[in-house]
């Protein structure tokens, strides 16, 4: 299946149930292959509004964010991202939002 037709089919899942998670996550990565990062940001920002997210999807959004110069938002969301995955037991993943970070500024 190429990466359109994963986009098609699960825009497909997303118009019959718009807040299941796994299509929302499923369709930001797929967009994130094509670098579409203002569509990535889009679906992420829907993601953690109805998902508890473990730290990897405030990371992508960070990233995606500052694709788009977003830059603000971005480091708002690495600090989201420390905070989640710390509170969810990820401490190299928090480690590596704090590195981003710290080597931005």
């Amino acid at each position: 299946m190429t990466d359109n037709h994963r986009i098609a089919a699960l825009k497909q899942l997303l118009d019959r149930n718009p807040n299941d998670p796994r299509a929302l996550f499923g369709l930001a990565n797929e967009l994130e292959k094509e670098a579409r990062w203002n569509d990535v940001v889009e679906q992420l920002s829907r993601y953690l509004q109805v998902a508890q997210d473990e730290g990897n999807a405030w990371g992508r959004l960070a990233h995606a964010l500052r694709a788009t110069g977003r830059d603000a938002e971005a480091r708002e969301a690495y600090r989201k991202g420390v905070q989640v995955a710390l509170a969810h037991g990820h401490p190299s993943m928090a480690a590596e939002f704090e590195e981003i970070l710290e080597a931005w500024e």
